[in-house]
């Protein structure tokens, strides 16, 4: 397993696991992410994105954006320390980093306690909707 920098090559790869119903609900917001939306946000942003590789195939990305960490590892791949894996290595190059989990996401609270991370507080949002 190795962590590579996100090039063009897998701006796809992120969009399409980001976009993957199996993971959306782990994540704040579910949005629907377009081919323009990732082109832009990359462009932007890759330079603070990875990549996971087993046997050559991208498995994962983690990114830290404002030091927010983002992570998700494909399904086809979850169990096997990836995503362990990638915030181990994603701390060596940002280590103030900090993650925010949604209080019902047990696999990434899991996740994030198993490399050290401490619970800090706990943020209560609400939406209203007609």
């Amino acid at each position: 397993m190795k962590l590579v920098k996100c090039t063009q090559e897998y701006w796809e790869f992120t969009r399409i696991l980001r976009n993957d119903e199996r993971v959306q609900g782990g994540f704040i917001k579910s949005d629907y992410i377009t081919s323009e939306m990732q082109k832009s946000y990359m462009e932007k942003y890759s330079q603070y994105y990875r990549i996971a590789i087993i046997n050559g195939n991208p498995c994962g990305y983690i990114g830290v954006i404002n030091d927010d960490i983002r992570v998700c590892t494909h399904p086809n791949f979850q169990g096997r320390g990836v995503g362990k894996f990638m915030l181990k290595e994603i701390l060596k190059i940002f280590p103030n980093a900090f993650g925010k989990v949604k209080i019902e996401n047990e696999a990434s609270k899991k996740l994030f306690t198993s490399v050290g991370f401490k619970e800090k507080f706990i943020i209560y949002e609400y939406d209203y909707k007609n």
